[in-house]
């Protein structure tokens, strides 16, 4: 087997909106192609032999022990490897359940699917599947050490990949609320919300939290001298830089005990507890000057320790933390104790476990020798012995919740302290014999304030009630009522999508909102462009939704960006389906039409309940989707008579249609005109059906979102499309004597809804043609087709990268199409694209028009420009029919007797062909 691809999910997707951590392979499986598993022998044995928990996979048996007896009536190699990749992940640690394997139009080559909880352990169990399913193949077993290892690499994977117990717990709360949260490149830094309302976690660090507070929270004797001076009971201390200050310094806290711990230290590092000679003193200074500059000095208290989490202003969990320790049973020494206690499942290294593994250091020894212990010895029943002298979970250490316990007048103090410091999020480490009753009745004290307090030991205790301390949080990032995330528009199809969606963009800026917008041009917020290119993937989307400033997030969402990684949002507003026609076929394993519609679905099933998904009721394929949707459906037409729409409406539903030559929104048996088509640039005098659907589409997404009708008219009457603000899209130049227009039409689609235009045009008109090198031999044949419709005399070249054809080939199926639908078609044939445009311009006859299909629309527009009068002003907009988008700047030459016919509401509204 080979594995020829491996592709991540991150978003909704093809294969599945709602699981959307996905792992694409695609698979050859090379000699097994023609093998099913029941031919391959002692393949069935091996497998359960290794993996004898794959009895627990149902498969499309539906029962127990399902996938196996597939196994052993032959199932093909990817469906096994796909349970064996899910499986893996299962035994260390990640269940996972969804998978999928499909054979692709290769024969023999496979997309096997896995769900994966972290991105690296699922690419990792993907390849591992293949190396053991092989193994056993090839071998009859794979070995149990592999395995392990196997194992043990991916629950690396995903420790490294995990998030930390505090950041998980208020992630997770988030999700409960439906409130969207991305992972940020730096600082291990995490957005939760969209946009304009987005905040910010770095851990249990917020938006809210003071620098102030944290710097005073990480100065120890700072934050005791603010909090006595407050009049809250702190320990007596003092702080020493050199070890002949020592002797002073424990005198002036009272003598004997005393703790000795790092000025800047934290969890537990450093700190020795109840020192009660010169001897330990001294040692214990050495041990707090490796941590930090300085040391503390302080009286030792007698009592439990305990964290008090306060956030915003209110006590929400205490739990009382109990050094690593373990329990005598009679007859196991101290060392066999840690071994049994770190079996515990729930123990691990670091801080991402429940508990944190007994790992001794030199005051694991102090403790040991000062209760008479030593590793070997054997501890009596239910006696203790102390390995670390504080409490901290990160050092072995267990927590008991204590919430309900509290004294009010502890949790006073403690409000009191979080507001001192200045913290919003506070962790207050709290030194008392008995939390049930007031501190100073029992000589308690406030021994620390923490800024970026670990959630662990309040959401998974090691004994009492699990504390859900990320709802406060939530609920002071976000509170009741407020919204966390903009409202999103995405746009898909496979034309249209571009001019739709910066007219979308555009009536959104009539609002007064901050809009950002992803288009094939680039990526835009407010009046700028953010990033050239193009932009419709998910990276781009996720650059509107970080943005702080962006109000409204409209999204171009093509099909590559939706098969490399699914989309960048889980859920719209407002999901536009244009149409769904013959392009890219062939690519990404997308064969049919029918396979593209389900693919650029995606986005209207991403739609919220209550949000819209705007289809086109003129589409077959689209409006098939409906079915799919949760959301509410609003239907645009061209035609007023569609019996969808008639239907849709006649319920009450939404929709824009095209009637008596009027844009108009009908909303159950009301009819909002919003302007006649002739008036609005974007549909060239109301002569360019194509455009006239998009403008729908436009207003209805911008309608269903609340716009108000006087916006979107306003939007549409100013709507200025040119070569500089939407290049590409129906660029109409007056050179003069002759017209030039540049397109980005590279589908048959597209070049149909050209010649809408073209083919109205009073004087002789030149091609020049060509389509992306990765497209079918029946789409340039189809391309060929067309243009011999469309143009006069053709002059076909070929785009600089040739997506892997060799040079010519795809001119000649070009050429092949134009003979079969015109032998007399006049044509040549100039590869270079800046040749033949040059070529088509020199030889343009009067009052005719060049229109460029081209590769580098910056080159064609360049030089195009460069022929240009020099007094000549950028002529107006007329954003007509194209392709991919379509919109134009220019003037069209139409007889005043036409346009005035155009703009007449009692004339059908069906425009010229």
């Amino acid at each position: 087997m080979k594995i020829l691809k491996i592709q991540t999910l991150r978003g909704p997707n093809y294969w599945s909106i709602r699981r959307q951590k996905l792992v694409v392979m695609r698979l050859d499986l090379e000699a097994l192609a023609d093998k099913p598993s029941s031919q391959i022998p002692g393949f069935y044995e091996g497998l359960v032999n290794i993996l004898p928990s794959l009895m627990e996979h149902f498969c499309s048996p539906g029962c127990i022990g399902g996938f196996l007896r597939r196994v052993q009536e032959g199932t093909m190699m990817g469906h096994i490897v796909e349970h064996v990749a899910l499986e893996l992940q299962e035994l260390a640690g990640m269940p996972v359940g969804f998978g999928r394997t499909r054979e692709t139009s290769t024969p023999g080559v496979y997309q096997v699917v896995i769900e994966y909880q972290h991105e690296q352990a699922g690419r990792y169990a993907a390849r591992a599947a293949v190396r053991l399913c092989q193994s056993i193949v090839d071998t009859g077993t794979y070995p149990q050490e592999e395995l392990e290892k196997d194992l043990d690499d991916l629950r690396e994977l995903a420790s490294e990949g995990a998030l930390g117990p505090s950041t998980e717990s208020i992630v997770k709360e988030a999700e409960a609320r439906g409130i969207p949260w991305l992972e940020l490149g730096a600082r291990s830094l995490i957005q939760l919300g969209y946009g304009v309302y987005q905040k910010r976690i770095q851990a249990t660090l917020s938006n809210f939290t003071s620098i102030l507070g944290v710097e005073l929270a990480s100065d120890k004797e700072g934050t005791k001298r603010i909090l006595r001076d407050a009049g809250i009971p702190v320990p007596k201390g003092t702080t020493i830089y050199f070890l002949d200050e020592l002797e002073e310094a424990i005198e002036f806290v009272g003598g004997y005990p005393i703790v000795i711990k790092p000025l800047d230290g934290n969890h537990g590092r450093g700190i020795t507890i109840n020192i009660t000679s010169w001897e330990q003193a001294i040692e214990a200074y050495d041990a707090a000057r490796e941590i930090s500059r300085a040391a503390i000095v302080e009286r030792f208290y007698q009592g439990r320790d305990h964290r008090i989490l306060v956030v915003n202003g209110k006590v929400v969990a205490v739990a009382e933390r109990i050094p690593a320790h373990v329990v005598g049973d009679g007859h196991s020494t101290i060392e066999q104790l840690i071994e049994i206690t770190n079996q515990d499942p729930r123990r691990g290294i670091g801080h991402d476990n429940v508990l944190t593994k007994i790992v001794l250091d030199r005051t694991s020894w102090q403790l040991l020798e000062r209760q008479g212990y030593t590793l070997d010895t054997v501890l009596p029943k239910g006696d203790l012995c102390y390995l670390r002298a504080t409490a901290n979970l990160s050092t072995g250490g267990i927590s008991v919740d204590r919430t309900d316990d509290i004294h009010p007048e502890n949790v006073w103090i403690a409000q009191r302290v979080a507001k001192t410091i200045g913290l919003d999020i506070a962790g207050i480490d709290v030194v008392t014999q008995d939390i049930s009753r007031p501190l100073r009745e029992v000589d308690g004290v406030i021994v620390e304030v923490n800024a970026a307090p670990g959630f662990r030991m309040h959401v998974c205790p090691s004994e009492g009630i699990p504390r859900n301390v990320a709802e406060p949080v939530l609920d002071m990032l976000f509170p009741p009522g407020t919204p966390s995330r903009v409202p999103i528009v995405a746009i898909t199809g496979t034309n249209g999508k571009t001019t739709t969606t910066r007219l979308i963009a555009h009536i959104f800026r009539q609002t007064g909102q901050v809009v950002g917008y992803t288009t094939t041009d680039g990526t835009y917020i407010g009046d700028y462009l953010a990033e050239p290119g193009d932009n419709t993937g998910p990276q781009s989307a996720q650059l509107i939704l970080q943005d702080p400033t962006v109000e409204v997030a409209v999204l171009e969402s093509a099909r590559g960006g939706i098969l490399r990684s699914g989309l960048a949002f889980t859920s719209c507003d407002v999901g536009v389906v244009l149409n769904v026609a013959a392009d890219h076929l062939g690519i990404g394993d997308i064969d049919t039409i029918e396979q593209m519609a389900r693919l650029k679905s995606v986005v209207a099933e991403t739609v919220m309940p209550n949000g819209y998904a705007v289809l086109n009721a003129d589409d077959p394929l689209v409006t098939e989707m409906a079915s799919r949707v949760t959301g509410q459906i609003a239907y645009f037409s061209m035609n007023p008579e569609n019996e969808l729409l008639k239907a849709h409406t006649q319920k009450g539903g939404l929709a824009a249609v095209y009637e008596n030559g009027y844009l108009s929104i009908l909303k159950g048996d009301w009819t909002l005109r919003i302007e006649p088509a002739a008036n609005v640039p974007l549909t060239l005098g109301g002569r360019a059906p194509f455009m006239i659907a998009n403008a729908l589409a436009a207003s209805l997404a911008a309608f269903a979102q609340g716009v108000d009708i006087k916006d979107i008219r306003t939007a549409l009457l100013t709507f200025r499309a040119s070569a500089g603000q939407t290049p590409g899209r129906m660029n109409l130049f007056n050179l003069g004597k002759y017209h030039a227009l540049v397109d980005y039409a590279h589908n048959p689609h597209s070049y149909q809804a050209l010649g809408g235009f073209v083919q109205n045009w009073p004087g002789e008109r030149i091609g020049v043609v060509g389509g992306p090198g990765d497209r079918r031999d029946e789409d340039f044949i189809t391309l060929g087709t067309l243009s011999a419709g469309m143009f006069d005399r053709i002059i076909i070249k070929e785009d600089d990268d040739t997506r892997g054809r060799p040079r010519g080939e795809a001119a000649r199926l070009i050429a092949r199409g134009l003979q079969q639908a015109k032998p007399d078609c006049r044509f040549e044939t100039i590869l270079d694209e800046t040749k033949a445009i040059q070529s088509a311009l020199d030889s343009a006859p009067l009052n005719g028009l060049v229109v460029i299909l081209p590769e580098s629309v910056s080159r064609a527009i360049g030089l195009i420009n460069a022929r240009r009068p020099i007094a000549e002003p950028e002529l107006a907009s007329v954003n007509p029919v194209a392709a991919e988008t379509s919109a134009s700047n220019g003037s069209l030459p139409v007889p005043a007797k036409a346009a005035a016919d155009a703009v007449d509401p009692t004339q059908n509204s069906e425009v010229p062909a």
